[in-house]
Order: structure tokens, then C-alpha cells, then sequence
């Protein structure tokens, strides 16, 4: 299983990102494969997204996450594997 942990705030202070990776740190034992942090803002809206990683399926590094879209407007953590990627990537 991965860990994931987050913060989220709205009244415009800046999240530390040493905070999430402390905060990552102790979900080490969840996902001792890999750990990422992302720092999200938008005017008064700040959001810290983590992830400690369990490799399973893709063992690369470019299934770490937190992961963006092509143009880093969307982000996502989550906890699981997609098993038709192939399939989905090819459509």
C-alpha cells in the first residue's frame, strides 16, 4: 500500500514544503519505494499533496507521484494501480 497525506488552506499562507516531506516521512513504512511532494497555488487557495510509493506494477520512475497532466493544471495522488494502462495509453 502507498501513503498519501495532504494539506490544504485557504486563507492565502504558504504550505512548507519541508512539512510534507515530514509528513511523507512518516508513511515511509507504507511505501519505502519512492516519496514526492507537490505545492499547488492559486490566489488564497494553497494546496501540499504527498505520496510514499510501493512499486508493483511500473517500476519506473515515471509513475511516481504526485503526477500532473501534460500542462500541470491537474494534479493526483492515489493508492492503487491502473491494470488496462496499456490500453489506455494506446487509445
Amino acid at each position: 500500500m502507498c501513503g498519501i497525506i495532504g494539506i490544504l488552506q485557504f486563507d492565502g499562507r504558504p504550505i512548507e514544503r519541508e512539512l510534507l516531506e515530514r509528513m511523507a516521512a512518516t508513511l515511509a513504512h507504507r511505501g519505502p519505494e519512492g516519496r514526492g511532494v507537490q505545492v499547488l497555488s492559486s490566489g488564497a487557495v494553497q494546496a501540499g499533496l504527498g505520496h510514499t510509493r510501493l512499486k508493483i506494477i511500473d517500476l519506473s520512475d515515471a509513475a511516481g507521484q504526485p503526477m500532473a497532466s501534460d500542462d500541470r493544471t491537474i494534479w493526483v495522488v492515489f493508492n492503487g494501480e491502473i491494470y488496462n494502462f496499456r490500453e489506455l495509453r494506446d487509445s
